[in-house]
């Protein structure tokens, strides 16, 4: 049986979320507006027999950091459509990503650094069509050891003294959801020119030029109705 309590800013659901917060307003980060959800996540999961190969393949993320000595433990990850398939709900279909963790092991607390950089396939919001979002960035958690669980700020979390492993799954499957933003399009080549699907845009187009074509409530802009 596996237990997990942390809380967490994301916009998409965990596998086995028993408690869930309410959405807070967009967030815009250079440029991009990003929906963020704040959860408190208390998880019991128990092994099923039809998910019993992704918690398999999940076990790779969990780290032993009793037997690790005081200092700095690198591990790296690859990250692709077998991780997102590991956990129910995932928005998330296909990606290659490679994650790069630092561990810091000190007396009273972990420093876990992580360095992702990769692709996730996304869908156009305008054309809806596939492409491969590039993402690359660096996260920073903490892990203290205390009486029992609890969260001391987004990125801190308390564990009891008598844990022996981390699991980092969820963390990196909150980062990289946190690195799609809630609007996505195809970008531009070097000449500016649009990547998305041209027959969708030129049916696009056909049908925002018809809907300024109707004049049929344009008297009715003349009405005063003082």
């Amino acid at each position: 049986m596996v237990f997990r309590k942390r809380l967490l800013n994301s916009y998409w659901p965990l596998q086995c979320c028993v408690c869930r917060g309410s959405c807070l307003p967009l967030r815009q980060i250079d440029g991009n507006y990003y929906l963020v959800i704040k959860r408190i996540i208390s998880t019991f999961a128990p092994l099923k027999p039809e998910t019993r190969k992704a918690v398999d393949y999940l076990k790779e993320f969990v780290i032993p950091f009793i037997g690790l000595s005081t200092g700095n433990h690198r591990f790296s990850f690859l990250i692709d459509d077998k991780f997102f398939a590991s956990f129910e709900e995932a928005e998330i279909g296909q990606a290659v990503v490679k994650v790069e963790l630092d561990l810091n092991r000190m007396e009273r607390m972990l420093v876990l650094n992580f360095s992702i950089k990769g692709s996730i396939r996304v869908t156009c919001s305008r054309c809806l069509g596939e492409f491969d979002l590039p993402v690359e960035g660096d996260e920073e958690f903490f892990v203290k050891f205390g009486d029992s669980y609890a969260e001391e700020d987004d990125n801190v979390m308390i564990i009891p003294e008598r844990e022996t492993h981390i699991d980092i799954a969820p963390l990196i499957y909150d980062y990289l959801h946190l690195m799609v933003p809630y609007r996505v399009v195809h970008p531009g080549d070097e000449h500016g020119v649009s990547g998305c699907d041209p027959e969708v845009i030129r049916h696009l187009d056909e049908l925002s030029a018809e809907k300024e074509a109707d004049h049929r409530w344009d008297k009715l802009k003349d009405i005063n109705f003082e």
